[in-house]
């Protein structure tokens, strides 16, 4: 296979997982709903207004900051992507790159199209292309589900301005599309030779 038909099938099923999954979520579950499926591993329905982790800076003003941000962020993804295409790189790193465009897309999506196609009633599910939808365009609100308490409990006394104080690992919720960025930044960490390549600028002798 082709290194572009890589990037186009990564990407192409990435975002179609992403999306399936939050609307699935989202017209099946009510915010905040859980379901445990090992201890270690719930279903956890919420969502956020603002950066990784649930972060939220400046307001409506912030939003829309942010999602501009993540659109101009892409552009550079994309033609990052095309370079290192060009250059014959790594299939790692260009499946890493279209990882990591795709996670961006997907929660562009969200923030862009889900304030005008979902509503958000009170105590029960949303539904899809809602007649009237919670938001405006560009102000939607990005769906968490994935959760992973992997270990809660009380830290030894021992430990420095922390210890005595409960701990969870790990307390953030997060969808597919974060975890394509994760992974995707994760492999190019471990391939940063090919995709950053040192120029050698001595001159040949």
């Amino acid at each position: 296979m082709s290194k572009k038909n890589i990037a186009l099938l990564t990407i192409i099923l990435a975002i179609l997982i992403d999306q399936i999954v939050k609307i699935y979520i989202k017209t099946n579950f009510v915010l905040g709903e859980e379901i445990k499926v090992f201890d270690w591993f719930r279903i956890h329905f919420v969502e956020n207004n603002g950066m990784a982790m649930g972060f939220e800076f400046g307001g409506k003003a912030g939003k829309l900051f942010l999602t501009i941000f993540r659109i101009v962020a892409v552009t550079f993804i994309i033609y990052w992507l095309s370079q290192q295409i060009k250059r014959g790189t790594h299939n790692a790193v260009i499946f890493a790159i279209a990882l990591i465009f795709s996670g961006a897309v997907g929660n562009i999506i969200d923030s862009i199209f889900y304030g005008v196609i979902f509503n958000t009633p009170a105590h029960n599910t949303a539904t899809l292309f809602a007649e009237k939808p919670y938001g405006e365009l560009f102000y939607g609100k990005v769906v968490d589900m994935f959760y992973f308490p992997i270990w809660e409990g009380v830290l030894p006394e021992w430990i420095p301005f922390v210890g005595g104080d409960f701990f969870r690992f790990f307390n953030y919720i997060f969808n597919p599309a974060d975890s394509y960025i994760t992974i995707g930044v994760i492999l190019l960490f471990f391939y940063s030779k090919t995709a950053f390549p040192k120029e050698n600028l001595a001159s040949e002798k």
